[in-house]
């Protein structure tokens, strides 16, 4: 049968920066990047911010406008900057993406202009999200403002929102432009998203660099104790391994495997399960000592090494057990392995640990050992108050 065959391909490139105080007037790291791609055409910039973090720095607003008047004449700055609340009520309540969707409509922003997004990872998913699908597609910037968006989820390619029940069940695959990390942000933060980012370098590090794992383990009192010199070298290691991940694999995931997340497959349904009083960082922490434990009952990973895994996290101050996983004899939590398998879009693919530092792929969970973990963390946790 005679056919036309279409094949092509596409590069994408962005840039991640680290820096402090980014819309201060003598740092010139944010202008910069947009004049370097100065165009003839008058460009819009839009802001979408997280509401806590104005709260957190009242004058971020006033800054922004100050800063792009005097560094960006070349740029229109649309003058409603878009307050959303963050948290996962972002990914949950569909009117945020309408209200991006509508500035953009209203105020004529089109697909060689910019949309900023400024918060925690919830609301940049959110707003990559509402981006992407407008004009399909228009150019987003990230500036993470936790731990947990400047380490992982800011830096990578995915938006989303959740939908019918489900995490991330709409979204894209679309890389940002660039990234701006400024760690000022993260002198604001509370002790719970302080804490719940360092989740996924431990996640990263236990399935990628044993050597990094070893300094978090070191560094766990500091870090703990919210120092932010070790805070910024954690970041930074685990943004790089995050882009190496990214670009030496299956960026827009279209195979069955999702190596990076480890100790997810319980942590997405914890989340849902608690109503999202979980934040992603505690449940997946919770989610990572479950599978180290897992991995150790197969006899792959040694007691000792499981041990400084579980010793690591509470060092750090997760709480490690959750009601959630036993309720209905477990039975509410283990479904979320046949949502994983959905999600992966047909095999399941579960990440499992034989060293510190080494991950394997495993293709089916046993519900008893699942449960037998849940126990020993249980036995060993103790139940929240």
């Amino acid at each position: 049968m005679d056919h036309l065959q279409q094949e092509f391909s596409v590069r994408f490139s962005y840039p991640v920066f680290f820096t402090d105080d980014l819309f201060n007037p003598a740092n010139l790291l944010f202008a910069d990047f947009f004049n370097a791609s100065a165009s003839t055409i008058r460009r819009k910039l839009l802001f979408v911010i997280d509401s806590g973090v104005v709260e957190a720095h009242p004058q971020l607003v006033d800054s922004i406008r100050a800063y792009v008047t005097q560094h960006l004449p070349a740029l229109d700055l649309v003058d409603d900057l878009l307050l959303i609340p963050g948290g996962e009520v972002a990914k949950n309540e569909p009117d945020a993406v309408e209200t991006i969707v509508d500035a953009i409509d209203r105020y004529g922003v089109d697909r060689h202009s910019f949309v900023v997004g400024i918060g925690g990872g919830s609301v940049l998913d959110m707003v990559g999200y509402a981006a992407a699908i407008s004009h399909r597609g228009i150019r987003h910037v990230r500036v993470p403002t936790t731990v947990l968006s400047q380490n992982d989820s800011g830096v990578g390619v995915k938006n989303g929102v959740n939908y019918r029940g489900k995490k991330n069940f709409l979204g894209t695959f679309v890389p940002p432009v660039a990234v701006f990390n400024d760690s000022t942000f993260l002198t604001t933060l509370d002790d719970r998203d302080w804490r719940a980012g360092m989740a996924e370098a431990i996640k990263v590090a236990l399935i990628k660099d044993r050597p990094f794992f070893d300094w978090l383990d070191s560094n766990a009192t500091a870090l703990a104790h919210r120092d932010l010199p070790a805070m910024q070298y954690l970041i930074h290691r685990c943004a790089d391994l995050h882009l190496k991940h990214i670009a030496g694999g299956d960026p827009f995931e279209m195979g069955s495997s999702r190596p990076l997340d480890f100790g997810h497959w319980s942590a997405h349904k914890l989340e849902q399960l608690t109503n999202f009083e979980l934040r992603h960082g505690e449940a997946v922490a919770i989610g990572i000592a479950l599978d180290t434990i897992y991995s150790a009952q197969l006899g792959w990973l040694s007691q000792s090494d499981a041990d400084r895994v579980l010793a690591l996290l509470r060092t750090l101050g997760f709480a490690l057990y959750q009601p959630m996983l036993d309720a209905n004899d477990s039975a509410d939590v283990l479904k979320g392995l046949a949502e994983f398998r959905e999600h992966l879009g047909g095999q399941l693919t579960i990440m499992l640990l034989t060293s510190l530092g080494t991950g394997v792929e495993v293709h089916e969970m046993d519900d008893e050992r699942v449960r037998q973990a849940i126990v020993q963390l249980k036995r060993t946790e103790p139940q929240p108050a």
